[in-house]
């Protein structure tokens, strides 16, 4: 009879070669595909019904330039393990991260009685400074 413990051990070999070969042949997942696909469709009906008000364009449009920027140094990033570009390419996702957050709050926080308000933008602040906090110090002190 076979062992399951060694079955498992297999079966987690197997995926990280698959994972491994869509990395290195540049491939993304059918579910990534869907993402976009479904992120893409639902910005295009969102500047339909936006109709001629320019901001309600603009934000769409600037979320999904965001986005599209952000996956992109995600992946870069994950690509570079060892390489000196991670510690830019990681302050350029908490720099897209942060704007975006900012500006939902923005959003978000315009429709909100002024006590909530303050607390979306306090947390928007939390999100951006919390990151500052654990990726991009964290990474100085370590390099010393």
């Amino acid at each position: 009879m076979a062992d399951p413990q060694h079955h498992a051990e297999l079966g987690q070999e197997r995926l990280r070669e698959v994972r491994q070969r869509q990395v290195d042949r540049g491939g993304s997942s059918w579910l990534t595909l869907v993402g976009w696909t479904f992120l893409t469709f639902n910005s295009f009906m969102a500047l339909y019904r936006s109709g001629d008000d320019f901001w309600a364009i603009a934000l769409v449009s600037f979320s999904y330039i965001d986005l599209v920027f952000l996956f992109c140094y995600l992946r870069w990033y994950e690509r570079e393990p060892g390489s000196p570009r991670r510690h830019r390419i990681k302050v350029a996702v908490w720099l897209l991260t942060t704007l975006l957050t900012a500006m939902f709050a923005y959003k978000v926080a315009a429709v909100l009685p002024l006590p909530v308000a303050v607390l979306v933008w306090a947390m928007s602040g939390a999100t951006a400074l919390g990151f500052y906090a654990f990726f991009v110090i964290h990474d100085e002190e370590a390099a010393d």
